[in-house]
């Protein structure tokens, strides 16, 4: 199943997707699940499933104003350096343990909605990536229970203001900046999606492919992270972590490559879909 967060007339709403059409989860669901992550939190997603099933969708995917898939989540938790070309373009230190960073909700945006770039920076960079939401929380999870305690996946670009990121040998900065990423189009479900089957990322820039990998290609596999991550703070339902982006991001091509108003950027995942945004200035 494919789910969605989104605004309908200004109220934020969840959903679920069938071909072109969306069943709005919200009303039907009411106070049992108020959003997605709660959804999530209270194992509600069969419940998701029978409604969908028993309702007709009615409303049209293309025409929603499509919110980050987890608009509020209590952790965004990213892995850098987790493809061997990454590592090599950065010219940084292969690390035994996962390199982490955080992002904050407001820097990103949905699919279909503008990544903004800064008038501090015109070093806009992308980062195709796969994200995986927590459906069951825990501390101190192995690798091999890993797999059950995830929702589902997604696409991210995890949009980087490289001088800001640069600036010191902490990256928090650089990721931060107001609707820089993109987090979408939708979560699909963890049953549809084997453990360990092997997905294919890649990220399009104006229909240019830049990025491509696989995940049996990550240093740190996905339950690595999970063990790795919840051995120093409880991961809980909602909580997402970023896998980490291959090589080929724009600040490490000759010559350098950055986003610009107008342009179009797309990461897809063969087993998820595609996050498509467009870019454009802040007003101010």
């Amino acid at each position: 199943m494919k789910l969605i967060s989104f605004l309908l007339n200004d109220i934020a709403c969840y959903g679920a997707v069938q071909g072109s059409k969306v069943l709005n989860l919200s009303p039907l669901l009411g106070e049992q699940a108020i959003d997605l992550k709660t959804l999530i939190a209270k194992k509600l997603v069969p419940l998701a499933a029978q409604t969908l099933a028993n309702n007709t969708p009615d409303l049209t995917l293309a025409n929603l104003h499509l919110l980050p898939v987890i608009p509020n989540p209590n952790k965004i938790i990213c892995v850098g350096l987790n493809y061997h070309d990454h590592v090599k373009e950065s010219g940084r230190d292969f690390t035994e343990k996962p390199a982490l960073f955080l992002r904050v909700s407001s820097s990103q945006v949905g699919h279909g909605q503008d990544i903004v770039r800064p008038p501090e920076s015109e070093r806009l960079d992308y980062e195709g990536e796969i994200a995986i939401v927590i459906g069951e929380g825990g501390r101190r999870i192995s690798q091999a229970n890993a797999w059950q305690h995830i929702a589902g996946y997604t696409c991210y670009n995890d949009g980087s203001i490289r001088d800001w990121q640069n600036f010191t040998t902490q990256w928090t900065a650089g990721k931060n900046f107001w609707r820089t990423g993109g987090f979408g189009p939708w979560l699909v479900t963890a049953d549809e999606i084997q453990p360990g089957q092997t997905m294919t990322l890649s990220t399009r820039l104006n229909g240019q492919e830049l990025q491509r990998a696989t995940t049996d290609m990550m240093i740190h596999s996905i339950p690595r992270q999970i063990e790795y991550i919840s051995t120093f703070m409880p991961l809980e339902p909602g909580d997402v972590i970023v896998t980490g982006t291959p090589g080929g991001v724009g600040n490490k091509r000759t010559p350098q490559l950055f986003m610009k108003p107008g342009d179009v950027v797309e990461i897809e995942v063969d087993a998820v879909g595609i996050l498509r945004n467009t870019i454009c200035d802040e007003l101010i």
